[in-house]
């Protein structure tokens, strides 16, 4: 069998996943969803684990599972398919099928050697949080929100055994080396032992004081330890189910725990951003291995023992090597991301800068690679902005501070403050002389480019301010916020020109169409108002299907030639609307969480959308004006009807593999006729061609 991992890993070298050519300056068009151009970042990262030979690592987030070379750190390949956050990976002990769980209730397995999803699993009806094998590779088990854990026939994808008990969800689940006990670990602070054989609770553990984030069996099986919200790491007796001692050292939250393979040490990971190695026979510490500069979520040992894998939530992926004591890291990989807030293309849309919870990054548009960070507040940045001659970025942060960067070079200009809260939004005015910003504090402020000094500060909203725009000549700048207003302003006399109202609830965007008279504002009542500047009166309202998904709309861009509107949504997609018409053309999907931000490049061919999944996706726009195949007319009558709809309704719910599978009704692609090709159905429903 060690064989046959070795041949299914090779294949991986050699480029068979998805057929794609593992160089790995390619890896930002792998696997891009339909009408993509590029992928800006890899994503956060959530966990990793080796495979059995040691040769890969497998990293699982958003969007999807990175593969990387152990040794070189290079990119392998991209599986894709989960719509949602990859949160647990497992590769079986042969190694030639892989495990995923994520935050879309699924479990996917997947075929190494191709890389294609064998089988989905779907009776979980929350996220999936856990995912391991048996020792003999024949049961997965899992662990999810919805309270339960599952024990699976790999072979059937039928369920064995549906572990209750529960009220509250299960944080991780972990196999005996005999395979005859399945541990798991639940958000109440408890760890519960189960009989795989019969499925019934063998013994409850009590002892922590908050939630139990992972659990792990000692390779001999004899000890079960488990990590938890309370800073702790516990030993427990599988057999008597008494706890046999305490760890204690981490100031913070404890992710995960892993014993090497020999036993004599336990690892342990925390929010204090250091994993500790602990002498088990003692419970004493070894040694503390840093590197990480947030919370490390994911740790697992290399099958011989030497090195030792963590996953961040800094983005980074580190490998130590402990057989030789060192403690600083011997690989790292970079390239993941956290939660992109906001991104503005350079004048000469050359770069892409966008605002992360680490800092702000600068990407160059003809490789897809991350030029610089600019490292200053490690809070989010909520907000970024070109000057108009493209020489400062602007950026907005959670510190309550509005710093100024010299785009050329990445050094720190100034730091602009005075807000009292944090800062959600900024803008330069068309002369770039004046920046405005807006924060939780409802203020507007107003800020000389040129010394840092604050001009003016605007008062009127009577709850936090969420975006601000200059208007094209200008002589407006508009704001919005909490109190469901939008208000205009007169920057000469810095006076309030107006009210704009409409939206019932938050408005979170606005944005000037390019020729001034209209303005778009998105709000949380899953509607976008355009006002006519002159009258002041809502002239059009925009919504989006499907519903009733909210799509409170937190990013609008305008196309140059103003045709287009574009829409970020939490429902993990971007809206396009034809403006002359106000009717919807596009529904762009391949983000795993919400879109918090979507801008045109200045010559109208890409639109650039990011989201809290860590990615920026580039979208051919010009695309997007050809009318979409009526991919759901399954009659073939040149419209989507009733009739349509009767066949899908009589294929939904089978699996790739199911005797009723029909990749026909498949819509999406994700080897299921499910949830999401149902919302595409609707989308198409009542269309002619």
């Amino acid at each position: 069998m060690k064989e046959l991992t070795g041949l299914s890993l090779l294949l991986l070298l050699t480029g068979t996943w998805f057929a794609q050519d593992a160089r790995a300056q390619d890896y930002t068009r792998w696997n891009l969803p339909e009408g993509a151009l590029m992928r800006l970042g890899k994503g956060d990262v959530h966990t990793v684990v080796w495979s059995p030979d040691g040769s890969h690592l497998a990293v699982g987030g958003a969007p999807g599972i990175w593969i990387y070379d152990a040794r070189t750190g290079a990119e392998v390949s991209l599986l894709t398919g989960h719509v949602f956050r990859v949160n647990s990976v497992a590769f079986s002990p042969d190694g030639m099928t892989l495990a995923s769980g994520s935050r879309d209730d699924r479990i996917r397995l997947w075929d190494v050697a191709t890389g294609q999803t064998i089988r989905i699993l779907k009776k979980h009806t929350y996220d999936v949080e856990s995912v391991t094998f048996s020792p003999d590779g024949t049961m997965l088990a899992s662990g999810g929100r919805d309270g339960t854990a599952r024990l699976w026939d790999v072979d059937t994808g039928e369920i064995i055994h549906t572990l209750m008990g529960y009220s509250s969800w299960v944080n991780s689940v972990a196999f005996s080396p005999d395979g005859k006990t399945v541990a798991s670990a639940r958000s109440d602070g408890t760890v519960r032992l189960w009989n795989v054989a019969t499925g019934m609770s063998k013994h409850t553990l009590t002892g922590h004081t908050n939630v139990a984030h992972s659990v792990a069996f000692s390779p001999d099986g004899t000890t079960l330890a488990s990590a938890s919200q309370d800073s702790t790491v516990r030993l427990w007796d599988v057999t008597t189910g008494q706890e046999k001692g305490t760890l204690e050292g981490h100031t913070q939250r404890v992710y995960s725990v892993m014993f090497s393979p020999d036993g004599l040490t336990l690892a342990s990971a925390s929010s204090d951003s250091t994993v500790r190695l602990w002498d088990v026979a003692t419970g004493l510490a070894e040694g503390t291995l840093t590197g990480h500069t947030g919370g490390v979520h994911s740790i697992m040992f290399s099958s011989d023992g030497t090195t030792l894998s963590g996953a961040g939530w800094d983005g980074t992926v580190r490998v130590w090597e402990l057989a030789t004591g060192r403690e600083e890291d011997i690989l790292t990989l970079t390239g993941h991301t956290r939660g992109v807030r906001s991104a503005a293309f350079s004048p000469d849309g050359s770069t892409l800068a966008s605002g992360y919870s680490v800092g702000v990054r600068f990407w160059d548009l003809a490789t897809g690679r991350g030029a610089k960070l600019l490292e200053g507040d490690p809070r989010w940045v909520e907000s970024v902005a070109y000057s108009p001659d493209g020489s400062t970025l602007a950026s907005g942060h959670g510190d309550r501070a509005v710093r100024l960067w010299d785009a050329a070079t990445g050094q720190e200009k100034i730091t602009l403050e005075g807000h009292t809260r944090w800062v959600y939004s900024v803008a330069f005015s068309p002369d770039g002389t004046t920046l405005a910003s807006a924060g939780r504090d409802s203020t507007v402020r107003l800020w000389d480019v040129s010394t840092g000094q604050e001009k003016h500060t605007l008062k009127g909203h009577t709850g936090a301010v969420y975006s601000v725009a200059f208007s094209r000549d200008g002589r407006t700048l508009a704001s919005a916020g909490q109190d469901s207003t939008v208000r205009l302003w007169d920057v000469a006399t810095r006076q309030e020109a107006g009210t704009l109202t409409g939206h019932t609830r938050t408005v979170l965007s606005l944005v000037f169409s390019p020729d001034g008279t209209t303005l778009a504002g998105g709000g949380g009542d899953d509607m976008i108002h355009l006002w006519d500047l002159a009258t002041g009166h809502v002239k059009g309202t925009l919504t989006a299907t499907p519903r009733p998904f909210r799509h409170s709309f937190q990013a609008l861009a305008f196309s140059p030639d103003g045709n287009t509107l574009a829409g970020g949504s939490p429902q993990r997609a971007v809206v396009l609307w034809d403006v002359d018409t106000r009717q919807e053309m596009r529904i762009l999907t391949g983000h795993t969480d919400p879109v918090t931000s979507v801008v045109f490049s200045p010559d109208g061919t890409e639109l650039a959308s990011g989201s809290r999944d860590g990615t920026i996706l580039l979208w051919d726009v010009l695309r997007f004006h050809v009318p979409q195949p009526l991919s759901a007319d399954f009659d073939g009558d040149g419209s989507v009807g009733f009739s349509d709809f009767l066949q899908f309704a009589a294929k939904f719910g089978p699996n790739l593999g199911d005797a009723g599978y029909d990749a026909r009704f498949d819509l999406d692609g994700d080897g299921s006729v499910w949830q999401s090709d149902f919302l595409i159905f609707l989308r198409s429903f009542g269309r002619n061609r």
